[in-house]
């Protein structure tokens, strides 16, 4: 052992005890990443190049591979195990994205070059300086593993995969040929702060009567539709609208990637289909629309509407299937019912423009627009009623919204929300169906 050189004195540092991983962590040795940054990545790169064994020898060999790498080295016990647990992440984890994954205040993860990874906390999006990978090839490993026990997988053939991991959280990987800058990884965790409605008000994104109405809205079985922009929560919010649902009501949810969390008891969830190999197998949103019909449903959820299904998802909502809800890539409530106007004309059919806006006028009783703002919060900024007709434009009537002021010293959002001094229609059929819950809200305005 004499000749063997310890970690400490590789960094020229004086020994020291560590009596806890956390210890090991603040300790300089583990500041001065450069030796055992090059000890994972020759570990790591023997593992690209060869094949992993069955797991009942997983722990033998990891620890082989430390042996073969760090001869000349004597490390203690806790730098060893520091070591085993990167090397285990890479084989039974995510590989050096594991820690980010696992950190709750990281809400997206974008791998976009080996050394080029991004994480949105708190609504803004930072440069990670604490991982990396190795090369593209490690990259796409990575992806492959992940994805591979999901049923999907990504190749040169089938250049780009949609999955969802098995904590909810939603994965999109792209890869060379269709990447020309290199594999790109993005991961959209589920956020486990927001689960109900009560952490949504804990958040600040909307008010107690702003909740009351939306709860009074889906057990009322109006049809919902939650517009926003891309990473705004239009699915956390989607799911947290599913927990008003009956627990005696038969629901069938439809996505692309299932990320929904109901709770009730008659739940039926429908996942799309990729293509397989031969190029067939396909099953759309569409397809499981369609089908769901079938099913005798008392709601159905679809996940996102963004195509062709958006026919069938108002005729079901024009033919009985009332209290349906659905979310809509859109950045205000008025862009919704164009983007729902254009996807209904894409259909094919010689409709005129104005049966259209008459269709949508039926089908859809309410639309929460959900934005995220500068400062990175979240907030339901437009809750609204489809109300007739503006000449030939579907009319709108805003309920409730939220006023941007301006800007904070800190660059936080200053605003307020609004009730409007005005009873929507919807609150007719919310009573008629003897729900009180915002009987107090309308009655006050009514009595001014």
């Amino acid at each position: 052992m004499a000749n063997k050189k310890s970690l400490m004195e590789a960094f020229e540092v004086e020994p020291k005890v560590f009596s806890s991983n956390e210890d090991v962590n603040d300790y300089d040795v583990f500041r001065n990443k450069n030796l055992l940054e090059e000890l994972r990545v020759k570990i790591v790169q023997n593992l690209i190049e060869e094949n992993i064994p069955d797991d009942e020898l997983l722990e033998d060999y990891i620890n082989d591979e430390i042996d073969n790498t760090l001869v000349g080295y004597d490390l203690n016990s806790l730098e060893r195990e520091h070591i085993f647990n990167l090397i285990q992440n890479e084989i039974m984890g995510y590989g050096p994205i594991t820690p980010l994954l696992n950190d709750n205040a990281i809400t997206e993860i974008m791998v976009n070059a080996p050394d080029e990874i991004y994480v949105e906390i708190d609504g803004k999006i930072v440069k990670d300086e604490t991982v990396s990978f190795i090369n593209d090839k490690h990259i796409i490993r990575t992806i492959q593993r992940i994805v591979q026990p999901l049923g999907r997988t990504i190749d040169a053939a089938n250049p780009m995969v949609d999955a969802r991991l098995r904590d909810g959280s939603r994965l999109n990987a792209i890869i060379p040929p269709l990447s020309l800058k290199g594999p790109v990884l993005t991961i959209r965790k589920f956020n486990k702060k927001l689960e109900n409605i009560d952490d949504l008000l804990r958040n600040g994104s909307l008010t107690v009567n702003m909740a009351r109405f939306l709860e009074a809205a889906v057990m009322a079985k109006l049809n919902i539709v939650i517009s926003g922009g891309t990473g705004t929560g239009k699915t956390t919010l989607l799911n947290i609208l599913s927990g008003f649902l009956g627990d005696d009501e038969r629901i069938i949810t439809i996505e692309d990637a299932a990320e929904l969390n109901l709770h009730q008891r008659h739940v039926i969830s429908l996942e799309t289909r990729l293509t397989n190999y031969e190029g067939e197998g396909e099953v759309t949103i569409r397809d499981l629309v369609r089908n769901s019909l079938r099913m005798r449903p008392d709601r159905i959820i679809v996940g996102e509407v963004r195509g062709k299904e958006a026919f069938d998802m108002m005729q079901a909502m024009n033919t009985g299937h009332e209290g349906s809800i659905t979310t809509l890539h859109a950045n205000s409530p008025e862009d919704s019912l164009n983007r729902l106007e254009t996807l209904l004309l894409m259909n094919d059919m010689d409709i005129p423009v104005s049966a259209v806006r008459g269709y949508i006028e039926n089908a859809i009783n309410i639309i929460v627009n959900i934005e995220r703002l500068s400062d990175g919060r979240r907030k339901i900024t437009s809750i609204c009623e489809v109300d007739g007709f503006n000449g030939e434009n579907i009319a709108l009537k805003e309920i409730f919204a939220f006023k941007q002021k301006g800007l904070t010293a800190n660059k936080e959002v200053n605003g307020s929300f609004i009730l409007y001094k005005y009873i929507p229609k919807v609150y007719e059929i919310i009573k008629s169906k003897g729900i009180d819950l915002v009987d107090d809200i309308f009655n006050e305005i009514e009595n001014k």
